[in-house]
């Protein structure tokens, strides 16, 4: 791991405090992702997590037969009710989303609460595929959130959908990488995170680079085998290592590493391809945070 020469932390952590982050992703029964991951990891960084369920899954949707209710009918009310006790925020991270008009919700929930930091994981896509539940309409919204994150973290598929780009493949050179980051500043996103990296030399590379830190790589080794969720695990655990007070540099080495940690952990499980990712044992490192 390279560590940026110049980094700053983009949330102040101030001790007995704890921080509020509206997480608004799917709940998803059985298969950890979404909620099921950002609710655990961000309450062990010390963190107050308030879902907005974006939709009701049965299981993931690699499972056959998966049932979904979309909850955007609900939404608006939901939200309304948490302005009417007084909810204060300080961040807004947002996952998964089931219908177009969510988009414009979240960017209802960024008016409403201006100062909070915006976190936006455009869960749409992988290996040059869209996931089956998004249609040409929400792919497109989708995209529109990355010009106003302060912290994005698109995979290379999402990273080209939202550029228009057509896909090359997870091993890219450092010079489509630098490219892709740069395209997606000057749309709009402050600091961009661009996971799961392949150069051909048996590791995984993520990178950061934006207006709190300069260019940034993280490395961990290749594991034979992928799992469902590990963009979750790693989404919520930067935005854990960020509410803890950690530069964006460093969240992203600290949640590479409980990912490829996690991953370790899982394979020792039944069925473990198809589950999901198995973090819960290693909870106490995001607690370890706030030390």
């Amino acid at each position: 791991m390279t560590h940026a020469p110049q980094a700053t932390a983009l949330y102040e952590r101030h001790e007995g405090y704890i921080p509020r982050v509206a997480a608004i992703h799917d709940l998803c029964g059985y298969g950890k992702c979404s909620l099921g991951v950002a609710i655990p990891v961000l309450s062990a960084a010390g963190c107050d997590v308030c879902p907005v369920p974006t939709g009701l899954f049965s299981s993931h949707t690699a499972f056959p037969g998966w049932y979904m209710h979309d909850t955007t009918d609900i939404l608006a009310d939901y939200l309304a009710a948490w302005q009417g006790i007084g909810v204060e925020l300080d961040a807004v991270y947002s996952g998964f989303l089931g219908a177009p008009e969510q988009v414009d919700i979240i960017k209802q929930v960024w008016d409403t609460y201006p100062d909070a930091l915006r976190v936006v994981d455009p869960v749409m896509a992988d290996h040059g595929k869209v996931y089956p539940t998004y249609t040409t309409e929400l792919v497109a919204a989708m995209g529109t959130l990355a010009d106003g994150a302060d912290i994005l973290t698109p995979n290379l598929t999402e990273a080209a959908i939202i550029l228009g780009r057509e896909w090359e493949g997870a091993d890219v050179d450092g010079e489509t990488v630098r490219s892709i980051m740069g395209a997606l500043r000057e749309r709009g996103a402050k600091n961009v995170v661009l996971k799961g990296i392949e150069h051909g030399d048996g590791l995984i590379h993520n990178y950061v680079w934006g207006d709190s830190v300069d260019f940034t790589e993280t490395t961990n080794a290749k594991l034979p085998y992928m799992l469902h969720g590990t963009g979750d695990v790693f989404a919520s655990t930067l935005l854990a290592a960020v509410m803890a007070g950690r530069d964006l540099a460093c969240a992203t080495a600290f949640a590479a590493d409980f990912t490829a940690d996690a991953m370790v952990v899982s394979a020792k499980q039944p069925d473990f391809e198809a589950r999901g990712v198995s973090f819960e044992p290693l909870l106490g490192k995001v607690t370890a945070l706030l030390g």
